[in-house]
């Protein structure tokens, strides 16, 4: 699909809805713009959850890594 936009004197450039649609990208979207060889590239730019671990949530890492170690000393011990 191709369209045509128009840069404002501001610099603000308008999607078409039927672009918008077509490439699932809604209000309060952010777009990545790069420079090509071809030109100019936007794309969606793709933020991803974090997660805070918590003290409780760090020893519940640590007890399944001992866990594991446990397993994996206890399959050598077996293989003699």
């Amino acid at each position: 699909m191709k369209a045509t936009l128009t840069v404002t004197s501001r610099g603000v450039v308008t999607l078409p809805a039927r672009l918008r649609e077509a490439l699932g990208i809604k209000a309060d979207d952010h777009l990545i713009a790069e420079t090509t060889p071809e030109g100019l590239l936007l794309r969606p730019a793709v933020t991803l959850p974090v997660e805070m671990y918590s003290d409780k949530r760090i020893s519940e890492f640590d007890q399944a890594e001992a866990d594991l170690e446990k397993a994996i000393r206890g399959k050598k011990a077996f293989r003699r």
